[in-house]
Protein backbone atom coordinates (compact mmCIF):
# COMPACT_ATOMS: atom_id res chain seq x y z
CA UNK A 1 0.00 0.00 0.00
CA UNK A 2 1.02 3.83 -0.19
CA UNK A 3 0.62 5.12 3.16
CA UNK A 4 1.24 8.74 4.60
CA UNK A 5 1.44 9.03 8.60
CA UNK A 6 1.35 12.68 9.43
CA UNK A 7 2.83 12.93 13.00
CA UNK A 8 6.06 11.04 13.98
CA UNK A 9 5.03 10.23 17.73
CA UNK A 10 5.05 7.28 19.44
CA UNK A 11 2.37 6.21 17.45
CA UNK A 12 3.27 7.29 14.11
CA UNK A 13 6.47 5.76 14.37
CA UNK A 14 4.97 1.83 15.96
CA UNK A 15 2.62 2.58 12.85
CA UNK A 16 5.24 3.06 10.78
CA UNK A 17 7.52 0.23 12.01
CA UNK A 18 4.40 -1.91 11.33
CA UNK A 19 3.62 -1.15 8.06
CA UNK A 20 7.33 -1.47 6.61
CA UNK A 21 8.28 -4.98 8.26
CA UNK A 22 4.79 -5.57 5.58
CA UNK A 23 6.76 -3.90 2.38
CA UNK A 24 4.23 -0.93 1.99
CA UNK A 25 5.59 2.44 1.07
CA UNK A 26 5.30 4.67 3.85
CA UNK A 27 6.02 8.39 4.12
CA UNK A 28 6.27 10.06 7.32
CA UNK A 29 5.29 13.75 7.97
CA UNK A 30 5.88 16.06 10.94
CA UNK A 31 7.12 19.88 11.67
CA UNK A 32 9.98 19.09 13.71
CA UNK A 33 12.85 17.48 12.42
CA UNK A 34 14.37 15.95 15.29
CA UNK A 35 10.94 13.61 15.20
CA UNK A 36 11.99 12.55 11.95
CA UNK A 37 15.07 11.55 12.61
CA UNK A 38 14.33 8.28 14.71
CA UNK A 39 12.41 6.95 11.65
CA UNK A 40 15.17 8.13 9.57
CA UNK A 41 17.91 6.54 10.62
CA UNK A 42 15.88 2.85 11.73
CA UNK A 43 13.15 2.50 9.39
CA UNK A 44 12.66 2.32 5.80
CA UNK A 45 10.46 5.33 4.88
CA UNK A 46 10.89 8.83 3.12
CA UNK A 47 10.38 11.20 5.94
CA UNK A 48 9.36 14.83 4.66
CA UNK A 49 9.35 18.19 7.19
CA UNK A 50 6.40 20.15 7.17
CA UNK A 51 2.13 21.13 8.34
CA UNK A 52 0.76 18.30 7.08
CA UNK A 53 -2.84 20.12 7.16
CA UNK A 54 -1.15 22.35 4.38
CA UNK A 55 -3.01 21.62 1.25
CA UNK A 56 0.00 22.08 -0.97
CA UNK A 57 2.31 19.60 0.74
CA UNK A 58 -0.67 17.32 0.49
CA UNK A 59 -0.53 17.92 -2.87
CA UNK A 60 2.93 17.68 -3.11
CA UNK A 61 2.68 14.03 -1.77
CA UNK A 62 0.02 13.28 -3.98
CA UNK A 63 -2.33 12.10 -1.45
CA UNK A 64 -5.11 11.99 -3.37
CA UNK A 65 -3.51 8.61 -5.04
CA UNK A 66 -3.09 7.12 -1.96
CA UNK A 67 -4.25 3.98 -0.01
CA UNK A 68 -4.18 5.23 3.56
CA UNK A 69 -3.60 8.78 5.63
CA UNK A 70 -3.23 8.49 8.97
CA UNK A 71 -3.07 11.78 11.19
CA UNK A 72 -1.26 11.42 14.84
CA UNK A 73 -0.24 14.64 15.78
CA UNK A 74 -0.43 15.74 19.05
CA UNK A 75 -3.20 17.96 18.09
CA UNK A 76 -7.20 16.67 17.70
CA UNK A 77 -7.95 19.61 15.67
CA UNK A 78 -4.88 19.12 13.25
CA UNK A 79 -5.55 15.79 12.66
CA UNK A 80 -9.38 15.89 11.97
CA UNK A 81 -8.67 18.83 9.41
CA UNK A 82 -5.67 16.69 7.83
CA UNK A 83 -7.75 13.25 7.32
CA UNK A 84 -10.52 15.42 6.19
CA UNK A 85 -8.26 17.42 3.59
CA UNK A 86 -6.80 13.88 2.29
CA UNK A 87 -10.07 12.57 1.79
CA UNK A 88 -11.80 15.07 -0.17
CA UNK A 89 -8.47 14.80 -1.97
CA UNK A 90 -9.38 11.22 -3.05
CA UNK A 91 -7.43 9.01 -0.65
CA UNK A 92 -8.92 6.21 -0.37
CA UNK A 93 -9.28 5.73 3.62
CA UNK A 94 -8.13 8.28 6.37
CA UNK A 95 -7.82 7.88 10.12
CA UNK A 96 -7.48 10.35 13.15
CA UNK A 97 -6.16 10.19 16.58
CA UNK A 98 -9.16 12.41 18.91
CA UNK A 99 -8.28 12.35 21.97
CA UNK A 100 -10.01 15.24 23.81
CA UNK A 101 -13.34 14.20 26.35
CA UNK A 102 -14.85 16.90 25.08
CA UNK A 103 -15.28 15.36 21.56
CA UNK A 104 -16.02 11.84 22.77
CA UNK A 105 -19.84 12.42 22.50
CA UNK A 106 -19.66 13.91 19.38
CA UNK A 107 -17.27 11.28 17.43
CA UNK A 108 -19.89 9.52 14.94
CA UNK A 109 -20.78 12.86 14.27
CA UNK A 110 -17.48 14.07 13.13
CA UNK A 111 -16.86 10.94 11.41
CA UNK A 112 -19.57 11.60 8.91
CA UNK A 113 -19.49 15.41 8.32
CA UNK A 114 -15.71 14.93 7.70
CA UNK A 115 -15.88 11.98 6.18
CA UNK A 116 -13.63 10.08 8.18
CA UNK A 117 -13.14 6.45 8.20
CA UNK A 118 -11.25 5.49 11.24
CA UNK A 119 -10.90 7.59 14.67
CA UNK A 120 -8.61 6.17 17.30
CA UNK A 121 -8.57 7.72 20.94
CA UNK A 122 -5.62 5.62 23.26
CA UNK A 123 -6.61 6.95 26.02
CA UNK A 124 -10.57 5.89 25.81
CA UNK A 125 -9.30 2.69 24.55
CA UNK A 126 -7.28 2.00 27.19
CA UNK A 127 -9.63 2.46 30.27
CA UNK A 128 -11.85 0.48 28.26
CA UNK A 129 -9.09 -2.69 28.66
CA UNK A 130 -8.34 -1.39 32.34
CA UNK A 131 -12.33 -1.18 33.37
CA UNK A 132 -12.92 -4.50 32.13
CA UNK A 133 -10.13 -5.82 34.39
CA UNK A 134 -11.94 -3.77 37.45
CA UNK A 135 -15.27 -3.68 36.91
CA UNK A 136 -15.82 -7.18 35.52
CA UNK A 137 -12.63 -8.97 37.30
CA UNK A 138 -11.91 -10.51 33.99
CA UNK A 139 -7.85 -11.12 33.51
CA UNK A 140 -6.52 -8.47 31.38
CA UNK A 141 -4.67 -10.17 28.95
CA UNK A 142 -7.28 -12.61 28.16
CA UNK A 143 -7.96 -11.87 24.59
CA UNK A 144 -11.12 -13.08 22.74
CA UNK A 145 -11.32 -13.94 19.02
CA UNK A 146 -13.87 -15.52 17.36
CA UNK A 147 -16.64 -13.89 18.81
CA UNK A 148 -15.72 -15.08 22.13
CA UNK A 149 -15.17 -19.02 21.58
CA UNK A 150 -11.48 -18.64 21.35
CA UNK A 151 -9.04 -16.84 23.85
CA UNK A 152 -5.78 -16.46 24.77
CA UNK A 153 -4.22 -15.43 28.30
CA UNK A 154 -0.39 -16.02 29.85
CA UNK A 155 0.48 -17.76 32.79
CA UNK A 156 4.01 -17.79 34.77
CA UNK A 157 5.42 -21.64 34.02
CA UNK A 158 5.68 -22.02 37.76
CA UNK A 159 1.77 -21.47 38.03
CA UNK A 160 1.55 -24.53 36.00
CA UNK A 161 0.88 -27.92 37.16
CA UNK A 162 4.39 -29.84 36.13
CA UNK A 163 5.72 -27.49 33.81
CA UNK A 164 8.62 -26.66 35.57
CA UNK A 165 11.61 -27.25 33.25
CA UNK A 166 9.40 -30.13 31.64
CA UNK A 167 9.75 -31.06 28.00
CA UNK A 168 6.42 -29.33 26.23
CA UNK A 169 5.46 -32.46 24.75
CA UNK A 170 5.28 -34.31 27.78
CA UNK A 171 3.63 -31.42 29.77
CA UNK A 172 0.16 -32.79 30.79
CA UNK A 173 -2.45 -30.03 29.12
CA UNK A 174 -6.12 -30.56 28.11
CA UNK A 175 -6.45 -31.19 24.16
CA UNK A 176 -9.01 -28.00 23.30
CA UNK A 177 -5.68 -25.91 23.90
CA UNK A 178 -2.16 -25.21 22.88
CA UNK A 179 1.08 -23.65 24.45
CA UNK A 180 1.52 -21.28 21.14
CA UNK A 181 4.03 -18.65 22.52
CA UNK A 182 6.67 -18.46 25.43
CA UNK A 183 8.32 -15.19 26.58
CA UNK A 184 11.51 -15.68 28.17
CA UNK A 185 14.49 -13.28 28.59
CA UNK A 186 12.84 -10.34 27.36
CA UNK A 187 11.65 -11.82 23.71
CA UNK A 188 9.02 -14.39 22.15
CA UNK A 189 10.10 -18.14 20.56
CA UNK A 190 7.38 -20.43 19.31
CA UNK A 191 8.07 -23.98 20.95
CA UNK A 192 8.26 -26.81 19.60
CA UNK A 193 7.60 -30.54 21.39
CA UNK A 194 11.31 -30.49 22.62
CA UNK A 195 11.03 -27.53 24.10
CA UNK A 196 12.21 -27.40 28.04
CA UNK A 197 9.91 -24.76 29.60
CA UNK A 198 11.45 -23.34 32.62
CA UNK A 199 10.06 -21.63 35.77
CA UNK A 200 10.66 -17.89 34.91
CA UNK A 201 9.15 -18.50 31.00
CA UNK A 202 5.60 -16.63 30.54
CA UNK A 203 3.68 -18.86 28.20
CA UNK A 204 0.75 -18.04 26.12
CA UNK A 205 -2.36 -19.86 26.01
CA UNK A 206 -4.74 -20.03 23.06
CA UNK A 207 -7.54 -22.36 23.16
CA UNK A 208 -11.60 -23.12 23.25
CA UNK A 209 -12.96 -20.61 26.22
CA UNK A 210 -14.74 -22.88 27.99
CA UNK A 211 -11.48 -25.04 28.58
CA UNK A 212 -9.45 -22.40 29.21
CA UNK A 213 -11.19 -20.99 31.68
CA UNK A 214 -11.26 -24.40 33.37
CA UNK A 215 -7.72 -24.72 33.03
CA UNK A 216 -7.04 -21.20 34.77
CA UNK A 217 -9.48 -21.98 37.91
CA UNK A 218 -7.31 -25.67 38.33
CA UNK A 219 -4.36 -23.54 38.24
CA UNK A 220 -5.47 -20.87 41.06
CA UNK A 221 -5.82 -18.57 38.25
CA UNK A 222 -9.39 -17.67 37.52
CA UNK A 223 -10.32 -16.18 34.43
CA UNK A 224 -13.08 -13.85 36.14
CA UNK A 225 -12.34 -12.39 39.50
CA UNK A 226 -13.72 -10.38 41.72
CA UNK A 227 -14.48 -7.26 41.12
CA UNK A 228 -12.95 -4.31 43.07
CA UNK A 229 -15.15 -1.91 44.69
CA UNK A 230 -12.73 1.39 45.56
CA UNK A 231 -10.44 2.42 43.31
CA UNK A 232 -7.30 5.17 43.32
CA UNK A 233 -6.27 6.23 40.28
CA UNK A 234 -2.67 8.43 39.81
CA UNK A 235 -2.34 10.98 37.23
CA UNK A 236 -5.52 13.01 36.02
CA UNK A 237 -4.71 13.13 32.19
CA UNK A 238 -7.35 12.05 29.74
CA UNK A 239 -6.98 8.05 30.73
CA UNK A 240 -7.77 8.96 34.40
CA UNK A 241 -10.09 11.18 33.15
CA UNK A 242 -11.85 8.37 30.98
CA UNK A 243 -11.30 5.21 33.70
CA UNK A 244 -12.66 7.42 36.44
CA UNK A 245 -15.55 7.96 34.34
CA UNK A 246 -16.19 4.32 33.46
CA UNK A 247 -15.63 3.03 36.75
CA UNK A 248 -18.13 5.75 38.48
CA UNK A 249 -20.96 4.39 36.12
CA UNK A 250 -20.62 0.95 37.33
CA UNK A 251 -20.90 2.00 41.14
CA UNK A 252 -17.28 1.98 42.15
CA UNK A 253 -15.88 4.27 44.54
CA UNK A 254 -12.52 6.45 42.48
CA UNK A 255 -10.01 8.30 43.64
CA UNK A 256 -7.87 10.60 41.59
CA UNK A 257 -4.56 11.84 42.85
CA UNK A 258 -3.36 15.05 40.21
CA UNK A 259 -0.37 17.20 40.64
CA UNK A 260 -1.60 19.81 38.41
CA UNK A 261 -4.39 22.39 40.62
CA UNK A 262 -6.36 23.81 37.34
CA UNK A 263 -6.29 19.89 36.18
CA UNK A 264 -8.18 18.99 40.02
CA UNK A 265 -10.69 22.08 39.41
CA UNK A 266 -11.33 20.49 36.10
CA UNK A 267 -11.77 17.05 37.05
CA UNK A 268 -14.17 18.43 40.11
CA UNK A 269 -16.43 19.80 37.74
CA UNK A 270 -16.75 16.96 35.57
CA UNK A 271 -16.28 13.95 37.78
CA UNK A 272 -18.49 15.25 40.74
CA UNK A 273 -18.88 11.50 42.21
CA UNK A 274 -15.10 11.32 41.95
CA UNK A 275 -12.60 12.60 45.22
CA UNK A 276 -9.70 14.77 43.84
CA UNK A 277 -6.82 14.88 45.48
CA UNK A 278 -4.46 17.85 44.52
CA UNK A 279 -0.93 16.02 45.21
CA UNK A 280 2.18 13.89 44.46
CA UNK A 281 1.21 10.43 43.96
CA UNK A 282 4.72 9.39 44.67
CA UNK A 283 4.45 10.69 47.75
CA UNK A 284 4.46 7.89 50.35
CA UNK A 285 2.86 9.50 53.18
CA UNK A 286 0.10 11.17 51.21
CA UNK A 287 -0.79 7.28 50.01
CA UNK A 288 -0.27 6.36 53.60
CA UNK A 289 -3.05 9.45 54.70
CA UNK A 290 -5.56 8.32 51.63
CA UNK A 291 -5.72 5.00 52.96
CA UNK A 292 -4.14 3.64 50.27
CA UNK A 293 -4.07 -0.35 51.74
CA UNK A 294 -7.88 -0.19 51.97
CA UNK A 295 -8.15 -0.18 48.00
CA UNK A 296 -8.87 -2.91 46.27
CA UNK A 297 -6.79 -1.68 42.67
CA UNK A 298 -4.62 1.22 42.20
CA UNK A 299 -3.90 2.39 38.38
CA UNK A 300 -1.05 5.00 37.68
CA UNK A 301 -1.60 6.93 34.36
CA UNK A 302 0.60 9.55 34.47
CA UNK A 303 3.13 10.28 31.83
CA UNK A 304 6.40 9.20 33.02
CA UNK A 305 6.65 5.62 32.91
CA UNK A 306 9.34 5.41 35.96
CA UNK A 307 6.86 7.48 37.88
CA UNK A 308 4.19 4.21 36.96
CA UNK A 309 6.51 1.75 38.10
CA UNK A 310 7.87 3.21 40.91
CA UNK A 311 4.23 3.86 42.57
CA UNK A 312 3.10 0.69 41.29
CA UNK A 313 5.76 -1.09 43.93
CA UNK A 314 4.81 1.13 46.32
CA UNK A 315 1.41 0.23 46.28
CA UNK A 316 2.28 -3.56 46.04
CA UNK A 317 3.86 -3.25 49.52
CA UNK A 318 1.06 -1.67 51.26
CA UNK A 319 -0.70 -4.65 50.23
CA UNK A 320 -3.01 -3.39 47.68
CA UNK A 321 -4.53 -6.46 45.50
CA UNK A 322 -4.63 -5.31 42.00
CA UNK A 323 -1.82 -3.05 40.63
CA UNK A 324 -2.02 -1.87 37.01
CA UNK A 325 1.23 0.71 35.38
CA UNK A 326 0.79 2.57 32.33
CA UNK A 327 4.14 2.19 30.27
CA UNK A 328 4.82 3.21 27.08
CA UNK A 329 8.37 2.09 26.46
CA UNK A 330 8.91 -1.33 25.43
CA UNK A 331 12.09 -2.00 26.86
CA UNK A 332 10.55 -2.04 30.47
CA UNK A 333 7.95 -4.90 29.17
CA UNK A 334 10.19 -7.53 30.16
CA UNK A 335 11.06 -6.72 33.98
CA UNK A 336 7.36 -6.22 34.75
CA UNK A 337 6.43 -9.47 36.24
CA UNK A 338 9.95 -9.19 37.70
CA UNK A 339 9.00 -6.08 40.13
CA UNK A 340 5.79 -7.80 40.85
CA UNK A 341 3.52 -5.77 39.44
CA UNK A 342 0.45 -7.26 37.86
CA UNK A 343 -0.35 -5.28 34.62
CA UNK A 344 1.33 -3.36 32.52
CA UNK A 345 -0.69 -1.51 29.55
CA UNK A 346 0.79 0.39 26.56
CA UNK A 347 -1.72 2.89 25.04
CA UNK A 348 0.39 3.33 21.46
CA UNK A 349 0.62 -0.98 21.05
CA UNK A 350 -3.69 -1.61 21.81
CA UNK A 351 -4.63 1.82 19.40
CA UNK A 352 -1.62 0.41 16.87
CA UNK A 353 -3.16 -3.26 16.95
CA UNK A 354 -7.05 -1.37 16.02
CA UNK A 355 -5.70 0.90 13.65
CA UNK A 356 -3.46 -1.99 12.04
CA UNK A 357 -6.60 -3.79 12.19
CA UNK A 358 -8.88 -1.77 10.45
CA UNK A 359 -6.49 -1.25 7.40
CA UNK A 360 -6.06 -4.76 7.35
CA UNK A 361 -9.38 -5.11 6.01
CA UNK A 362 -12.73 -7.17 6.67
CA UNK A 363 -10.85 -10.91 6.60
CA UNK A 364 -8.64 -9.50 9.79
CA UNK A 365 -10.93 -9.70 12.35
CA UNK A 366 -9.17 -9.06 15.15
CA UNK A 367 -5.17 -8.19 15.95
CA UNK A 368 -3.24 -7.75 19.26
CA UNK A 369 0.23 -6.79 19.12
CA UNK A 370 2.90 -8.12 22.08
CA UNK A 371 6.01 -7.51 24.13
CA UNK A 372 6.16 -4.08 22.33
CA UNK A 373 5.15 -5.11 19.07
CA UNK A 374 7.47 -7.88 19.00
CA UNK A 375 4.73 -10.43 18.27
CA UNK A 376 0.91 -10.58 16.69
CA UNK A 377 -2.06 -12.56 17.25
CA UNK A 378 -4.12 -12.61 14.64
CA UNK A 379 -7.66 -13.25 13.59
CA UNK A 380 -7.84 -14.22 9.96
CA UNK A 381 -10.43 -15.52 7.88
CA UNK A 382 -9.63 -17.77 4.87
CA UNK A 383 -10.30 -17.25 1.42
CA UNK A 384 -10.80 -19.49 -1.09
CA UNK A 385 -8.12 -18.34 -3.13
CA UNK A 386 -5.39 -18.54 -0.60
CA UNK A 387 -2.44 -20.92 -1.00
CA UNK A 388 -3.12 -22.24 2.88
CA UNK A 389 -6.57 -23.93 1.91
CA UNK A 390 -6.81 -27.55 1.22
CA UNK A 391 -3.73 -28.34 2.26
CA UNK A 392 -2.07 -30.45 5.76
CA UNK A 393 -0.89 -27.88 7.92
CA UNK A 394 2.38 -29.96 7.62
CA UNK A 395 2.87 -30.06 4.10
CA UNK A 396 2.82 -26.04 4.34
CA UNK A 397 6.42 -25.77 5.60
CA UNK A 398 5.60 -22.96 7.88
CA UNK A 399 7.82 -20.72 9.45
CA UNK A 400 9.63 -21.33 12.78
CA UNK A 401 8.15 -18.41 13.72
CA UNK A 402 4.08 -19.12 12.66
CA UNK A 403 2.15 -20.97 14.85
CA UNK A 404 -1.26 -21.66 13.73
CA UNK A 405 -3.40 -21.67 17.62
CA UNK A 406 -6.70 -22.93 16.68
CA UNK A 407 -8.88 -23.18 13.67
CA UNK A 408 -12.83 -22.29 14.05
CA UNK A 409 -15.54 -24.13 11.46
CA UNK A 410 -19.38 -24.60 11.50
CA UNK A 411 -18.94 -23.09 14.89
CA UNK A 412 -16.98 -25.61 16.44
CA UNK A 413 -13.24 -24.64 17.62
CA UNK A 414 -10.42 -26.90 16.36
CA UNK A 415 -6.59 -27.39 18.09
CA UNK A 416 -4.96 -28.39 14.45
CA UNK A 417 -2.01 -30.53 14.60
CA UNK A 418 0.34 -31.81 11.04
CA UNK A 419 -2.84 -33.42 9.60
CA UNK A 420 -5.35 -30.35 9.83
CA UNK A 421 -6.43 -29.05 6.54
CA UNK A 422 -7.70 -25.44 6.71
CA UNK A 423 -11.08 -24.99 4.27
CA UNK A 424 -11.93 -21.52 2.96
CA UNK A 425 -14.08 -19.16 5.05
CA UNK A 426 -12.66 -20.92 7.96
CA UNK A 427 -11.25 -18.87 10.70
CA UNK A 428 -7.71 -19.06 12.53
CA UNK A 429 -6.25 -17.64 15.45
CA UNK A 430 -2.70 -17.41 14.18
CA UNK A 431 0.51 -16.52 16.33
CA UNK A 432 3.48 -14.75 14.96
CA UNK A 433 6.58 -13.16 15.43
CA UNK A 434 6.99 -9.52 13.80
CA UNK A 435 10.04 -10.77 11.54
CA UNK A 436 7.49 -13.45 10.28
CA UNK A 437 4.98 -10.98 9.17
CA UNK A 438 5.84 -10.60 5.81
CA UNK A 439 4.94 -14.47 4.95
CA UNK A 440 1.04 -14.29 5.60
CA UNK A 441 0.50 -12.49 2.05
CA UNK A 442 2.12 -15.50 0.55
CA UNK A 443 0.24 -18.33 2.79
CA UNK A 444 -3.50 -16.30 3.42
CA UNK A 445 -4.10 -14.08 0.48
CA UNK A 446 -3.82 -13.52 -3.13
CA UNK A 447 -2.41 -9.92 -3.28
CA UNK A 448 -2.34 -7.58 -6.23
CA UNK A 449 0.57 -5.15 -4.98
CA UNK A 450 1.42 -4.36 -1.37
CA UNK A 451 0.37 -6.28 2.03
CA UNK A 452 -3.18 -7.44 2.15
CA UNK A 453 -3.56 -5.78 -1.52
CA UNK A 454 -6.56 -7.08 -2.51
CA UNK A 455 -8.49 -6.80 1.29
CA UNK A 456 -7.70 -3.16 1.16
CA UNK A 457 -9.05 -2.53 -2.14
CA UNK A 458 -12.52 -4.42 -1.62
CA UNK A 459 -12.68 -3.87 1.73
CA UNK A 460 -16.59 -4.74 2.99
CA UNK A 461 -15.94 -4.27 6.86
CA UNK A 462 -15.70 -7.23 9.35
CA UNK A 463 -17.69 -10.21 8.95
CA UNK A 464 -20.09 -11.34 11.81
CA UNK A 465 -18.49 -13.82 13.99
CA UNK A 466 -22.13 -15.71 14.20
CA UNK A 467 -22.19 -16.49 10.49
CA UNK A 468 -19.06 -18.88 10.79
Amino acid sequence: MEIIIVGAGKLGYKLAEAFTIEDNNVVMVDEKGSALERADNQLDVLTVKGNGAQLSLLNGLKAGSKDLLVAVTSSDEANILIASTAKRLGCKKVAARVRNPEYSNQINFVKKEMNIDYIANPENETAREISKYLIKGKALHMEDFAGGRVVMTEFRAKNLPLAKNTVLKDLQIPSQMLIAAIQRDGGIIIPHGDTIIKGSDLVYIIGEKETVNNYCIECGKPSVQKGAKKVMILGGGKAGYYLAKNLIKSGVQVKIVERSEDRCRYLAEELPAALIIHGDGTDNHLLKEENIGETDALVSLTGYDEENLLVALLAKKHGVEKVIAKVSRPNYVPIIEQLGIDVAINPVLITASEILRYTQGGRVAALSLLLGGEAEVIEIITQENSSIVGKPLKALNLPKGLIVGAVVKNGDVVIPDGNTVIGPDQRLIIFILQSEVKILKKLFYKTRGGVFGELWNNYKGLRDPSSI
